[in-house]
């Protein structure tokens, strides 16, 4: 480990040396690619130079322990074991900032939420779930565009997508793919009887034009008059799109917009992230398989977790954790929830490297 510290830090150093030189400037992307390498590799370095700080600071108070003062050497051991439990904790934060990045994090994302087994309250839900994130990406300064959306009469969701531009927004994001469960009294409801209802995320790494190739010669694409709930306005022209990639099967319906030209924009996006999400998928499958492990799999099969209105109880069932205040947690109140579980999958990637 301290070899490959070595290796960063010398980096670091090179890169300072290149940002000094004032020719750099006249190259717009090579300064920004230098910067952001510069910004990625200072979190490290920070962190392995405060860790060198403590190395010295234990050699010094070691060599105290010799000194005939018996106050100085009560000192010195009360100091050297500040200082190994200090080692310590800087040694796995290093471990955890040495692990392999996932080079999407940094990404926007495309969001899909679908209403799955409930009917209607299926649909309600998918929508409190696209507010709840709504809301988290506000407080994130992450804009949000909405690509598009089959609304329900009353105000729920069967499908809805969206566009979450934002530094890092997929890091944050990307393990809330998969089935998320409510428990709750419908508002139709005369018994007051407990319904469960499924809803399904899926949350794609944006992808650039330079990421996927797509040959317009395989793809069919219809265009046809908008429907749905507050249609009105959009349905009086063919500005409804539907785009279809021949090889894979995969339907991208856009109808948001008036515009056929923005619709077509909108979807050929979507269908490009899906399509970089199936390459990331089948990759994952690969070193899964190898490694015969799941970690950051995100398969969207498995039910993730339980919204129990009556509980005012959220549970994530892959790391076990329970939290008693639902309505902060749908008020987009997540922070915790995903910092939770990202530290869950670090600390299994962890023991996953070191079991290798």
């Amino acid at each position: 480990m301290l070899e490959r510290l070595e290796g960063v830090e010398k980096r670091y150093r090179e890169i300072e040396r290149v940002l000094s030189d004032p020719d750099i400037m006249g190259d717009r992307e090579a300064y920004k690619k230098h910067m952001k390498e510069h910004a990625d590799l200072g979190k490290i370095v920070h962190v392995y130079r405060r860790y060198k700080e403590t190395l010295a600071g234990i050699k010094g108070s070691k060599e105290l322990l010799h000194d005939p003062d018996p106050e100085m050497k009560a000192l010195a051991k009360e100091e050297l074991d500040s200082l190994q439990e200090e080692k310590e904790k800087l040694e796995e934060e290093l471990k955890v900032l040495l692990l392999p990045r996932d080079p999407n994090d940094e990404r926007s994302i495309i969001l899909e939420i679908r209403a799955g087994t409930g009917g209607e309250e299926a649909a309600l839900f998918a929508g409190d779930l696209f507010r709840m994130y709504c809301r988290y990406a506000e407080t994130r300064n992450w804009r949000v565009e909405l690509m598009d959306a089959n609304e329900t009469d009353n105000h729920g969701y069967k499908e809805v997508i969206a566009n979450i531009h934002g530094e890092g927004a997929y890091s944050a994001f990307k393990y809330e793919s998969g089935t998320h469960r409510v428990q709750r009294v419908p508002l139709t409801e005369a018994q007051g009887r407990i319904h469960t209802s499924a809803v399904t995320v899926a949350v794609l790494p944006e992808a650039e034009e330079v990421d996927v190739k797509i040959d317009p010669n395989e793809l069919r694409i219809d265009v046809y008059r908008s429907t749905g709930p507050g249609g009105q306005s959009v349905n009086t022209t063919d500005s409804a799109v539907r785009v279809t990639h021949l090889p894979t099967g995969l339907v991208v319906i856009c109808q948001d917009e008036k515009s056929q030209h923005k619709n077509k924009a909108k979807a050929l996006k979507v269908l490009r992230s899906r399509l970089l999400d199936m390459e990331i998928r089948k990759q994952q499958e690969e070193i899964a398989q190898e490694r015969k492990s799941q970690i950051g799999s995100g398969d969207r099969s498995e039910r993730i977790r339980t919204y129990n209105y009556p509980q005012s109880r959220m549970t994530d069932h892959r790391i076990g954790l329970t939290l008693y205040r639902l309505e902060s947690i749908m008020q987009g109140d997540i922070q915790e929830v995903i910092e939770a579980i990202r530290t869950h999958y670090q600390a299994e990637a962890l023991k996953a490297g070191a079991a290798q």
